[in-house]
């Protein structure tokens, strides 16, 4: 499993990361004496829900969250945005993880198609929110925001657009426009999958399925076009 980096830009030295893993903070009523990443982290997940974006959050009330002096956070994160960044990437890493594997399982098991979709829709009920952070900050966050969300898209696009070609490969079928066909995929489920976070489960199901179907009309699409430009009569 790929070992998750921090997004701050630079390299350290051996003593500057261990000193900025884990903060010791004056012990308080209510507040920890050592803090690290992982628990601001945590705490400003917990803070999130349905119809909260990270993009709302203040430094003071993660502070709190996390039991944390305020002039605490900053041995960890430069400010809220750093650690709105950090999620984004945390969440699109994770995600991928997830259904990487879903994509090396379906491969031996049954349908790619079907249980990258399905993998991705489970995670749409998942207690970490980590694909929420994904979706919602794509569209109304700020700037940097936008573009942490869409560094992660362009991984997705080019990890599909190699799994593409090697299942071409594979089944003989052809592909036409490799990166193309992996954007319009990935834009496609993301954008549904945006639309369905608020939906009961029931509307989940449906919309999976017709996930499952319009990703097969691409791909089948891609096939029929890239067996087009091989006949000279076209």
């Amino acid at each position: 499993m790929t070992t998750l980096s921090s997004p701050v830009p630079g390299l350290a030295s051996v003593s500057e990361l261990a000193a900025a893993s884990v903060a010791s903070v004056p012990a308080g009523p209510g507040r920890k004496a050592v803090i690290s990443r992982e628990d601001i982290i945590t705490a400003a997940l917990k803070l999130l829900g349905p119809h909260r974006s990270v993009s709302s959050l203040s430094l003071r009330e993660v502070a709190r969250e996390a039991g944390i002096a305020p002039n605490s956070f900053y041995r960890q994160f430069r400010d809220v945005d750093e650690l709105a960044v950090t999620l984004i990437d945390r969440a699109g890493e994770s995600l991928r993880q997830i259904i990487g594997e879903a994509r090396r399982r379906a491969r031996r098991e049954g349908s790619v198609v079907r249980s990258s979709v399905e993998a991705f829709m489970e995670q749409l009920q998942a207690d970490d929110k980590l694909l929420h952070i994904l979706l919602r900050e794509g569209s109304v966050g700020s700037d940097a925001f936008k573009q942490a969300v869409d560094r992660q898209l362009n991984f997705f696009e080019e990890e599909l657009r190699l799994d593409l070609i090697r299942l071409a490969r594979a089944g003989r079928t052809g592909l036409h426009e490799p990166a193309l066909t992996a954007k319009a995929i990935t834009r496609l489920v993301f954008a549904m999958g945006a639309t369905a976070m608020d939906l009961s489960p029931a509307r989940q199901r449906e919309v999976t399925e017709q996930m499952v179907i319009m990703v097969r009309m691409i791909v089948e699409g891609t096939q029929a076009m890239a067996a087009s430009a091989e006949r000279p009569d076209r």
